[in-house]
């Protein structure tokens, strides 16, 4: 008996080894996270074609100063929920001749792995004039600007603006340009076709809460316009950051997936 029960628990193991060499490419343990695209995800710009996306981490102007990894197309993944709330806000910009323009959207887990590293290097300082110039590299954990786990691998947190209609022209960013300062005035900092938010898009600094009250009227206005019409359609915003927001009622809570933003998906 001994003999046949020490079978069965071999037997046991070896099957629950061969479970986890299945399956453990897909998964990262713990968080229940794919690394293929799984049903609930759509692409946005199949919803709403007049979408303006500019995914700034498939490019090298971000505070990294690189492509981030995952990042193989400039294209913005959300979960279909997210997609009809932000297609009821782009209805009503509309009518303005406004709008939203998507800065980030899914962003995988290996990404953020990227920034934590990069958060840790404290000697790479490659875009710290425009992105972090008052601040410490090793005070972005603590004040909440970088983090080992980011709701963006949920599918329902976005990064976003409002531009006009018709889109003006983007200034281009070319790797090794002078450098400015994302809380400047407008017409000092990178040129961003967006209307005028007060400061750039990742721009760690205290002008980039939303509720700054040092940045001029109109600039408020324009926040103020952004965060009512999220907020109307069922999102919430990142104090910290005026252009961050994430569905209230988001599908997959926790979640923090990793599959690799590509093309023809």
């Amino acid at each position: 008996m001994r003999k046949i029960v020490g079978i069965m628990e071999i037997t046991r193991i070896i099957c629950l080894a061969l479970i986890f060499w299945v399956i453990s490419p897909f998964c990262i343990w713990g968080d229940s996270s794919a690394t293929r695209m799984p049903d609930g995800f759509v692409d946005l710009q199949a919803v709403i074609p007049s979408i303006v996306v500019d995914l700034r981490y498939y490019t090298s102007h971000n505070f990294v100063g690189e492509s981030i990894p995952g990042y193989n197309a400039s294209r913005c993944f959300v979960t279909r929920e997210t997609a009809h709330a932000l297609k009821k806000v782009q209805r009503e910009l509309s009518q303005r001749s406004l709008s939203l323009k998507m800065y980030d959207c899914y962003r995988p887990q290996r990404a953020v792995d990227k920034f934590v590293e990069w958060a840790m290097n404290s000697s790479d300082q490659t875009m710290k004039k425009e992105f972090y110039p008052t601040m410490k590299k090793t005070d972005l954990f603590r004040k909440g600007y970088i983090a080992r786990k980011s709701g963006h691998s949920s599918g329902s947190t976005v990064d976003l603006t409002i531009v006009p209609v018709p889109v003006p022209e983007q200034e281009e960013y070319l790797p090794g340009q002078e450098l400015s300062e994302c809380y400047l005035s407008r017409e000092h900092r990178f040129q961003d076709n967006s209307i005028d938010m007060g400061t750039g898009f990742d721009c760690f600094h205290e002008f980039a809460e939303t509720q700054n009250t040092h940045i001029t009227p109109q600039q408020r206005q324009n926040r103020l316009l952004l965060k009512t019409l999220m907020e109307k359609y069922g999102f919430r915003n990142y104090s910290k950051e005026w252009w961050h927001f994430t569905l209230r009622e988001e599908p997959f809570p926790n979640t923090y997936f990793d599959f690799v933003i590509e093309e023809g998906e």
